[in-house]
């Protein structure tokens, strides 16, 4: 490394530029100055928004990270104007309107709700991911201990978020107290989208309060779409369980 490139890299963290902006300096061709700025900025800026994008799928919590590469949509139903190619645009979250995938087990709603969270995140969007049982015990954790706020302050800071296995595990009263204040505060603010394998009128068994559950449903459908799985459980379709269990089953 040359005596200038060194001081180039030394102004660059003195003034807290990253340094991949003066290794970009010294592999841009440019026809003058102005050029050269011009380029130097636009790569700066489009490595800044991707690291950010990165960042925003390592905070989302995401159990782990899919695409919509190869996805396969014939065993769901779509509504009008909501098919895989409309969400793919994001325009839900712009819209805060909510998506609710309904199907049995291993249908694919936590693979397809996971993908499009990375999906916004790498377009700058701010996403939380929960797997509800998770979400509860740590709203009921906070409360318990007197942090409930910073909890609350962290989902608030998303513009949308996804709560995986609603329905799957028991919460107590408080926990579903809990639950439907963050889902409330959804409302007409940011996207929620919800995956569940119980239809709506088995949702009192987990809120327990039938006033409580109406008006949580009423919140969650006012803007929505509602997807519905109704294909096998690929987990086990995909698995060699399930060839033994053909065998037998035949």
């Amino acid at each position: 490394m040359t005596a200038t490139e060194t001081e180039l890299f030394e102004l660059c963290k003195r003034m807290r530029l990253s340094r991949n902006l003066a290794e970009r300096a010294l592999e841009i061709e440019a026809c003058g100055n102005i050029e050269f700025l011009l380029k130097l900025f636009s790569e700066e800026l489009a490595y800044r928004d991707a690291r950010r994008n990165e960042g925003l799928v390592k905070a989302a919590g995401f159990y782990s990270v899919k695409t919509l590469k190869g996805f396969i949509t014939d065993d769901i139903q779509f509504p009008a104007g909501a098919g895989l190619e409309e969400l793919k645009t994001l325009d839900f979250i712009k819209d805060k309107w909510n998506i609710c995938m309904y199907g049995g087990t291993g249908t694919g709603k936590t693979l397809l709700s996971t993908a499009l969270g990375v999906r916004a995140c790498e377009s700058g969007i701010p996403i939380k991911f929960y797997r509800t049982a998770a979400l509860v015990n740590s709203l009921s954790e906070a409360k318990a201990s007197g942090t409930l706020s910073k909890v609350l302050n962290k989902i608030d800071k998303a513009q949308a978020i996804v709560l995986d296995e609603f329905g799957y595990v028991p919460v107590d009263r408080v926990g579903a107290q809990l639950l439907f204040e963050v889902i409330s505060e959804c409302y007409e603010r940011k996207s929620v989208i919800l995956n569940t394998n119980l239809e709506f009128s088995q949702w009192v068994n987990i809120l327990y309060d039938q006033k409580m559950t109406a008006a949580l449903i009423a919140r969650l459908l006012h803007h929505c779409h509602l997807l519905i799985f109704t294909g096998p459980d690929m987990r086990l379709k995909e698995s060699s369980i399930h060839d033994m269990y053909a065998k037998i089953a035949g």
